[in-house]
C-alpha cells in the first residue's frame, strides 16, 4: 500500500494543497482531476520522487515499484523500437539468474527444516511469483502485444525511435512502463498521445492489471472506463470519493450544495452574534453574555465554500455566411509521401450543415485529408468546393501563424466583435488564461499555450467551414465544454479529427473511418461507430497475422504471438463447442427421463397412490425445472459461440 501523509507543498507563494492525506490501495484505479495549476501533475512527480514537498511523506513497502509517464518528454535513444523496449524487461533477466542460483543452492541442501532453508524457498517462491507477473515465459510475446496494442506495426519495430515523433516516443515510454508492471502506475494525461483504438486497448490493460493506477486526464470517457474512485484537488484540499468521474461530479455537486447552506446558515448566526455584540458591547450587565459571544465566534471553524468556477461562459460563433448545399467533393483522390502512398481512390463529399469525425488509428490519413480540404496539401486527384465555402483549419502548427508581438488579450480583442467584447477575459479564462497571464506576449508562451489561443482566436471569426484536427489537447474539461457547446450550435459544415470519444459524442452525426489506405462513412455518431465495429474489444488487432520484421541479427522472427493467439481463440472456440455437446446430452437424457414419467402419469392406477402420486410429481416438475436451464444455456452458448466466430 502507498500512503500519502500529510503532504503539503508550497509554491509562488501560495500553497498548491496543504495536508492532504489518502491511502493506494493494492488494485486502486484512482481518477486525479482538478483544474490546471491545482498541482495535479506536481502530486504526481512527488510520489514518484522527482519533487519534493514542504512537508508530509510518500510511505511505501520495501521494494514498492512505481512507473511514470509524464505529459511530455523525448526519448534520448538509438536503439531500435523493440530493443528500446525490452530494456524495460532487464528486472526479468536478474530474476530468472537469481532463481537459478537458488535452485542450485537447494539442491545441494538437505537442512530442509532449518530457518535459512525456508527463507530460501520463500525467496525462490517470490521470485516465481514476480517473474511470472512480469510475462517471464513469453517475453516476445508481451512486447508485441503491447506494441500492437499502443499502434505500431510489425514493421516499424527495427525502426530507429529517433525516427518517431515526440507524440510516438511517449508511446514508447508507456510500453516499457506497462511491460515493467511496476506496482503503481502513473500517467500524466496518456490519451494525448493515442487514437481511439489504442485509448480502448489501455483501457482494457488498466482494467486488468494487477496493480494500482492513478491516471491526470481530462478524458471524461476514459476516466468512466478505466477509474474506480475519483480524487479532486480544488482549494489546496482534495476530495476522495470511491466512484468514477461522472458519478463523482453528481455527489460533489450535492456537496457543494449541501456545503453553501451550511455556509449560509454560519453567515446567518455569525451576522446575529456580531450584531449582539456590537449592540450591547458597552453594557455592564451584558458583560458576561457579550464575552461569552465573542468566545463563542472565536471558537467558530469558519466554513469555506468551495470556489465556483467563472469561466463557464456561453460561446456562440458569429453567424457564418451561408455556403452553398455542396460544401466539398472529392474524387478519386490519392496521396504519396515519397514512396509511402498514405491515401488511395478516396471520394468523398460534404453538404452544408454536416458535421463529420474523422476516426482510425494514427497515420491513417486523418490529418492528411484535412490538411487537403482545408488547402494545406498537395494531392492528386479532384477536390472541388463549393459556391462561397469560407474555411477554417486549426492544428497544433496554427499557432505560428500568431502575431508573436501581441499579448494574449490583444489577439482575441482585436478580433472580438458584438456581445463577445464583453466576455474577452471570460473566453481567455475558459482555455486557460487567466490574471496577469492574459498581458504575456504571445513570443513566450508555450506550444501548448500558443494552440489554445490559436483555437480561442478561430471560434470568434465568420467561417462557415471549419476544420479541427486534435482541437482538445491541452483543454481542461471546463475548456472543452465550453468548445463543444459552441460547436454544437455551430450552423456551418463541421469536420472534426478527434480520438475523444465523450467531446464527439452528441456533436457529429457522421463517422469516417480511416484504414488501409482508404476510407468508410458511417451514419450515426461516435458511440453507434464503436458499437457496430466492436472497437473495444479490439479483436482485429489481437488476430493479427502479420509478419514480424527482421531482428538485429537478421533472422526473421515468426509472428509467435499471433500464432499463440490464434491458438488461444481456436481453444476457445472448441471449449465453447464441448459445452454445447454437452449441453445437448444433458437436454436428450432430461427429455427420455421425462416422457418416462409423462408415460406413467397416463395410467388410469397412476393417482390411486396418493402419496407415489405426489412424489412423482414433484420429481416431474424438478426435471422439467433441469430441461428448461439447460435450454436456456444452450441457447446462450450457441449465440456465445456466434459472436466469438463473427469477432474473431
Amino acid at each position: 500500500m502507498l500512503i500519502i501523509n500529510n503532504l503539503s507543498i508550497n509554491f509562488s507563494g501560495h500553497y498548491l494543497f496543504e495536508g492532504i492525506n489518502f491511502n493506494l490501495e493494492p488494485n486502486s484505479r484512482i481518477g486525479l482531476i482538478g483544474r490546471n495549476g491545482t498541482g495535479k501533475t506536481t502530486l504526481l512527480k512527488i510520489i514518484y520522487g522527482l519533487e519534493q514537498p514542504e512537508e508530509g511523506t510518500v510511505v511505501t513497502p520495501s521494494g514498492y515499484k512505481i512507473g511514470y509517464l509524464p505529459q511530455e518528454g523525448i526519448i534520448e535513444s538509438e536503439q531500435t523500437v523493440y530493443n528500446e523496449v525490452k530494456t524495460s524487461l532487464n528486472e526479468i533477466s536478474t530474476i530468472e539468474t537469481t532463481i537459478n542460483d537458488l535452485t542450485d543452492e537447494l539442491s545441494k541442501r538437505n537442512d530442509y527444516t532449518s530457518e535459512s532453508y525456508h527463507k530460501i524457498v520463500q525467496k525462490f517462491t517470490d521470485l516465481s511469483e514476480r517473474f511470472k507477473i512480469l510475462g517471464g515465459n513469453s517475453i516476445e510475446a508481451e512486447i508485441e502485444k503491447v506494441l500492437s496494442g499502443l499502434g505500431f506495426e510489425f514493421e516499424e519495430f527495427t525502426r530507429n525511435v529517433q525516427e518517431f515523433s515526440g507524440g510516438w516516443q511517449m508511446r514508447i515510454e508507456l510500453a516499457k512502463i506497462l511491460l515493467n508492471k511496476p506496482d503503481c502506475i502513473l500517467l500524466d494525461e496518456p490519451t494525448n498521445h493515442l487514437d481511439i483504438e489504442s485509448i480502448q486497448w489501455l483501457q482494457g490493460f488498466l482494467n486488468n492489471y494487477f496493480g494500482s493506477v492513478i491516471i491526470v486526464s481530462h478524458d471524461r470517457n476514459f476516466l468512466n472506463k478505466a477509474t474506480n474512485r475519483t480524487i479532486e484537488i480544488s482549494n489546496g484540499k482534495i476530495y476522495d470519493i470511491s466512484v468514477p468521474y461522472s458519478k463523482f461530479i453528481e455527489i460533489r455537486e450535492q456537496q457543494k450544495e449541501q456545503q453553501f447552506q451550511a455556509y449560509k446558515n454560519q453567515q446567518k448566526q455569525i451576522d446575529e452574534t456580531e450584531k449582539f455584540i456590537e449592540r450591547f458591547r458597552y453594557k455592564a450587565t451584558l458583560a458576561t453574555r457579550v464575552q461569552s459571544r465573542i468566545k463563542q465566534l472565536e471558537k467558530i471553524e469558519r466554513i469555506v465554500v468551495d470556489e465556483e468556477d467563472k469561466t463557464k461562459i456561453k460561446l456562440r460563433f458569429p453567424e457564418p455566411p451561408r455556403s452553398g448545399r455542396l460544401v466539398s467533393e472529392v474524387r478519386n483522390l490519392t496521396k504519396i509521401y515519397g514512396e509511402k502512398v498514405v491515401l488511395s481512390g478516396i471520394d468523398f463529399s460534404l453538404e452544408r450543415g454536416d458535421k463529420i469525425a474523422f476516426v482510425g488509428k494514427n497515420g491513417e490519413g486523418k490529418s492528411t485529408l484535412s490538411r487537403i480540404l482545408a488547402g494545406k496539401e498537395s494531392y492528386n486527384g479532384t477536390v472541388e468546393n463549393g459556391y462561397n465555402v469560407l474555411k477554417g483549419y486549426y492544428a497544433q502548427h496554427q499557432s505560428e501563424l500568431l502575431d508573436m508581438n501581441s499579448t494574449v488579450f490583444e489577439v482575441i480583442d482585436n478580433i472580438a466583435t458584438g456581445d463577445m467584447r464583453q466576455h474577452v477575459r471570460g473566453l481567455l479564462g475558459a482555455f486557460l488564461f487567466s490574471g496577469d497571464s492574459v498581458y504575456k506576449k504571445v513570443k513566450v508562451l508555450s506550444g501548448g499555450e500558443k494552440s489554445r489561443l490559436a483555437l480561442a482566436k478561430m471560434l470568434l471569426e465568420p467561417i462557415n467551414f471549419l476544420i479541427l484536427d486534435e482541437p482538445t489537447n491541452h483543454l481542461d474539461m471546463i475548456a472543452k465544454d465550453v468548445l463543444k457547446n459552441a460547436l454544437m450550435d455551430y450552423q456551418g459544415t463541421l469536420i472534426i479529427v478527434s480520438h475523444d470519444i465523450d467531446f464527439l459524442d452528441g456533436l457529429t452525426t457522421r463517422t469516417v473511418y480511416f484504414k488501409n489506405k482508404t476510407i468508410k462513412e458511417y451514419r450515426g455518431n461516435i458511440n453507434e461507430f464503436l458499437e457496430k465495429h466492436n472497437l473495444e474489444t479490439l479483436k482485429e488487432l489481437e488476430i493479427s497475422q502479420k509478419v514480424k520484421p527482421e531482428d538485429d541479427k537478421g533472422f526473421v522472427k515468426k509472428d509467435k504471438a499471433a500464432r499463440l493467439q490464434q491458438k488461444e481463440f481456436q481453444k476457445e472456440e472448441n471449449r465453447l463447442k464441448k459445452l454445447i455437446t454437452a449441453c445437448e446430452l444433458n437436454i436428450e437424457k432430461f427429455e427420455e427421463e421425462i416422457a418416462v414419467y409423462e408415460s406413467e402419469f397416463s395410467r388410469p392406477e397412476f393417482m390411486y397412490d396418493l402419496e407415489l402420486s405426489k412424489q412423482k410429481q414433484e420429481e416431474y416438475f424438478i426435471l422439467r425445472k433441469n430441461l428448461d436451464g439447460k435450454m436456456i444455456e444452450w441457447t446462450e452458448l450457441n449465440e456465445k459461440l456466434e459472436d466469438f466466430i463473427k469477432s474473431s
